[in-house]
C-alpha cells in the first residue's frame, strides 16, 4: 500500500505528535508499505522518507507554541506531494490545526484518514474555527482519536465519530541502562518537559523540592527538557540546588537511561494533555510514576491502578506521595510490575494493526 502521513507540527521540535508520526512511519516501513511523510523541516537530518513543507513558524496553540508551516507556498508543496505521492490513502493528524494537514485535505481527493490528538475545554473560537473547516472536513473517510477525551473534543466541535486508537512506542527502546552519576543516595526522581512552557508543570515540582530534600537530603531529581535551566536553577533555594540536575535536551538514549534509572517518574502537568505519551514511556522503563490527576493521566493509569495520582498543581501532595514512594520498595516494585505488564498493549507491534485495518477500509 502506498500511504502518504502528513504531520503538522516541525519534526525538529520534540512533541509527541511529532513521535508519532515518525513511530508510524517506522511500523508501516517494517510491514512493507510504502510511505512518504510531508512535514515542516527546519534541518537536514530528516529520515529518508521525509519530504519538505516548508520552513516552520512558531504559533500559539492549546496553551504551547506549535511550529507549523502554512500559506501558498505550503499549498504548492501539498498539491506536488499529493500528485507525485498517488498514495492509496493519505493520513493527517492534527486536521484542525492552522498546516499542511488542512491543506492537504483542501487540496486532495483521498481517501482520508485523520487522527485527532488534541483535547481542550470546548471554546467560541474553536467552534468557529470548526465552521470554517467543516467542508474539509467532510472528506475526511475515517477518524481515529488517541484517547476518548480527544474524540469527545471531535464529536463536540465537528460531529460525527472515531475510533480510539491510542499513542504508542517501541517498548524494547525504553530498556536503558542506569548511570551511577545521575543516581542519588536518598533515590532519584526524573521529570521530563519544556522548562518554558508553564502547563508541563515544572513549577509545581521544583516548589516540592525544598521539602523533599529537607527528608532526603541525598536525593537526586533530573530534568531534561529545553530551557533556561541556569534561570531555573537561581530560582532555587541554595539549600537544594545541588540536588537537582539539569540534563538539558537529551536524545532516546538517555531519555531510556534516565526513565530506567528512576526510582518516582513525576508528570506534575497542569492541563492541556490529551493523552500521556510520557507516562507510557515511564511505565516501559520501569519507572513507578507519578503524575497530576488529568483526566488523560487518569485514563492511561487505569484510574490509579498503573501509576500514583495527586492534584494538579499541589506541590505539598506531589511531595506526600513522592517520599511514601521513595520510602516504599515494595509499592514501587508492584507499579514496575504493573507497568511493564499493561503497557505492552500500547507497543506498535500490536497498534500497527489497528490502523492498517482503518485504511484497508478506506483504501483505494
Amino acid at each position: 500500500m502506498k500511504i502518504g502521513l502528513v504531520c503538522p507540527y516541525s519534526l525538529g521540535t520534540p512533541g509527541g505528535v511529532q513521535n508519532h508520526v515518525r513511530d508510524l512511519a517506522e511500523a508501516l516501513l517494517a510491514r512493507g508499505h510504502q510511505v512518504s511523510v510531508l512535514a515542516p523541516v527546519d534541518d537536514n537530518e530528516a529520515p529518508p522518507y521525509v519530504v519538505s513543507a516548508g520552513h516552520a513558524v512558531g504559533v500559539p496553540y492549546n496553551g504551547s507554541v506549535a511550529r507549523v508551516t502554512f500559506g501558498p507556498r505550503t499549498a504548492a508543496r501539498v498539491r506536488s506531494w499529493l500528485a507525485d505521492g498517488a498514495f492509496d490513502v493519505v493520513h493527517v493528524h492534527e486536521p484542525m490545526t492552522p498546516s499542511a494537514s488542512i491543506i492537504a485535505l483542501w487540496a486532495g481527493d483521498g481517501p482520508f484518514v485523520a487522527t485527532f490528538h488534541t483535547w481542550q475545554v470546548r471554546s467560541r473560537a474553536m467552534s468557529a474555527a470548526a465552521g470554517l473547516l467543516r467542508p474539509a472536513l467532510e472528506k475526511l473517510d475515517a477518524r481515529i482519536a488517541v484517547s476518548e477525551n480527544a474524540r469527545s473534543m471531535m464529536v463536540q466541535h465537528i460531529g460525527g465519530e472515531a475510533v480510539v486508537i491510542p499513542n504508542g512506542l517501541y517498548t524494547k527502546r525504553f530498556a536503558g541502562r542506569i548511570r551511577p552519576d545521575w543516581q542519588g543516595s536518598d533515590g532519584t526522581i526524573s521529570f521530563l518537559g519544556r522548562m518554558d512552557e508553564p502547563r508541563k508543570g515544572l513549577g509545581v515540582l521544583l516548589s516540592a523540592v525544598p521539602r523533599l530534600v529537607a527528608e532526603r537530603p541525598g536525593l537526586k531529581v533530573l530534568v531534561a527538557g529545553t530551557g533556561q535551566a541556569d534561570d531555573v536553577r537561581r530560582s532555587l533555594p541554595s539549600s537544594c540546588r545541588d540536588n537537582v540536575l539539569f540534563l538539558g535536551e537529551i536524545d532516546d538514549a538517555a531519555r531510556a537511561d534516565m526513565l530506567t534509572g528512576s526510582d518516582v517518574y513525576v508528570a506534575p502537568h497542569l492541563g492541556g494533555e490529551s493523552f500521556g505519551i510520557v507516562l507510557l514511556e515511564a511505565m516501559a522503563a520501569g519507572a513507578p510514576v507519578l503524575a497530576s490527576d488529568l483526566a488523560a493521566f487518569r485514563q492511561v493509569l487505569d484510574g490509579g491502578r498503573l501509576g500514583e495520582l495527586f492534584e494538579p498543581g499541589n506541590a505539598t501532595a506531589l511531595a506526600d506521595q513522592a517520599l511514601r514512594l521513595l520510602g516504599s520498595i515494595d509499592e514501587r516494585d508492584k507499579l514496575r510490575a504493573t507497568g511493564l505488564s499493561a503497557v505492552l498493549r500500547y507497543d506498535w507491534d500490536a497498534l500497527i494493526d489497528e490502523i492498517l485495518a482503518v485504511y484497508d477500509l478506506v483504501a483505494r
